[in-house]
């Protein structure tokens, strides 16, 4: 019999905040600062004597993050100082939370929450200069919000990836709406670490391995499965002892994982209460029920909302909660269409039609909503074809214009004179003998046919629907 093992993962999600200064000081929090060292002072660079003060405002957004996924607010908390010897840690600790972190528990994207505290983020060490490395102090001491999840176990690896690579996705999607976070990866503002196990036994957690260096989910997702298959094949082989608690990073040229250093554990760092910086009574420092009241609304919320406003498909609703000005806008033609059944139309155009034309052309832009909103009533009214209406969106998103205006202009207003349109489908019919004798035979697609050659000797711009009629009734 095949043996079953059980995969476990946990996340540790390091987003660095929007604030306008530094965690512990006042120099400016800018990550697109190119100038290495400029944002710098004595306290960040802990100078003898130098005395951090808390950023209220960061530790404002933390319970702010708490308060979005059902999180409990601690009443007192502190900060601790963690205690290990980087040259990007100027120092030799870091000023981090420990025992009483700001947010304990809550949920997002089927996965428990354990924490959320505040820290301080790193410098960043610059290796390009051959046989020696630079540090750039720039982002040392920015406010580093870390999100850490429970250990969850997932009958397969695969759920394992996808949903450790989806709750990652939501995170990010939550702490831009806040507004708390760009937590843009590419920039380093929001890092993702994956705790890793697999097990035999369902009932005990296999021996946990931290993968590092993941710059994007699809990296994550990767990183998960490549990890689970080799220790799945190290239990295959009896060599499961090799398993060992380390830290390894990610390789993306390889697509594989390597080993760094062995793990620390919390002892190693030799956590204790940061003497220079006072206890706070979070319910005395904010109104937590005047944050919950301006908190804007949330994707999950949102979700609810299309779907129920709406009836529109998951995927598509997706494409709007990804892309917030796409949403906004798309909800903007809704409200002009009124109808359900012509906002369903206008979605499908919006994700299929738009959206192709903008991956194909990132200049173009979005039409005015009252245009878009009337292109969908001339293609719902039957007075544009499918065909027609394609042409003028591709014509809208260069040069806004009215759609009835550009379907006049370029004689793309769907014919439905039935007097005209009898004497093209005589024509029609009269020069394909056998495709008429098909469709006399049984053959219903031969009818199609004839109605696909009526739009074409009509440019586009017959009533498909009325050509079919007039087919049908001439071939009796």
């Amino acid at each position: 019999m095949e043996t079953q093992y059980f995969s476990a993962i946990g996340l540790e999600i390091h987003a660095e905040l929007k604030t306008n200064s530094k965690m512990f000081c006042g120099c400016k929090n800018d990550p697109d600062e190119k100038r290495p060292n400029v944002n710098i002072c004595p306290v960040c660079m802990a100078h003898p004597g130098a005395i951090p003060v808390p950023n209220k405002s960061a530790m404002k957004k933390v319970a702010e993050v708490g308060l979005a996924i059902g999180g409990t607010i601690a009443d007192f908390t502190e900060f601790d100082r963690k205690n290990y010897f980087y040259p990007d840690i100027p120092k030799g600790y870091q000023i981090s939370q420990y025992k009483y972190p700001i947010v304990s528990g809550g949920e997002l994207a089927g996965m428990t929450v354990t924490r959320i505290h505040l820290e301080e983020d790193t410098g960043t060490s610059k290796h390009d200069r051959g046989d020696y490395s630079l540090v750039d102090y720039n982002r040392a001491g920015v406010p580093l919000m870390e999100l850490v999840t429970d250990t969850h176990v997932f009958d397969s690896m695969e759920e394992a990836a996808k949903i450790g690579s989806a709750f990652g996705k939501e995170y990010q999607l939550l702490l831009q709406y806040l507004g708390v976070s760009e937590a843009n990866m590419e920039k380093g503002e929001m890092r993702v670490e994956v705790n890793i196990s697999i097990t035999n036994d369902k009932n005990k957690l296999g021996t946990k391995v931290e993968v590092k260096n993941l710059n994007s989910f699809r990296s994550a997702e990767r990183a998960i499965m490549y990890e689970l298959n080799r220790m799945k094949d190290l239990y295959e082989e009896g060599r499961q002892n090799e398993i060992v608690q380390e830290t390894r990073g990610w390789n993306e040229a390889k697509q594989s994982t390597y080993s760094q250093r062995t793990k620390e554990s919390a002892q190693d760092y030799r956590y204790f209460p940061d003497p220079d910086i006072p206890k706070f009574k979070l319910t005395e420092m904010f109104d937590l029920e005047e944050i919950k009241k301006g908190m804007p609304e949330l994707p999950k919320q949102k979700r609810e909302r299309f779907a129920k406003d709406f009836g529109i498909k998951a995927e598509d609703i997706e494409s709007y909660i990804n892309d917030r000005e796409l949403g906004a806008w798309f909800e903007k033609i809704a409200h002009i269409l009124g109808s359900a059944e012509k906002v369903k139309v206008a979605s499908n155009y919006i994700t299929s039609d738009f959206l192709g034309l903008k991956k194909n052309n990132s200049e173009i832009k979005m039409p005015s909503a009252e245009n878009f909103a009337e292109l969908i009533t001339l293609v719902t009214d039957g007075k544009v074809s499918s065909r027609a209406a394609k042409d003028i969106l591709a014509m809208i998103v260069i040069n806004d214009a009215s759609p009835l205006s550009i379907a006049t202009e370029k004689d793309l207003l769907q014919k439905n004179d039935e007097g005209a349109l009898k004497e093209i489908a005589s024509k029609i019919i009269s020069t394909n003998e056998k495709i008429v004798a098909d469709y006399k035979g049984g053959k219903e697609t031969a009818l199609m046919s004839l109605v696909g050659q009526i739009m074409k000797e009509t440019k586009g711009s017959a009533n498909p629907a009325m050509a079919s009629k007039i087919l049908k009734e001439l071939l009796g």
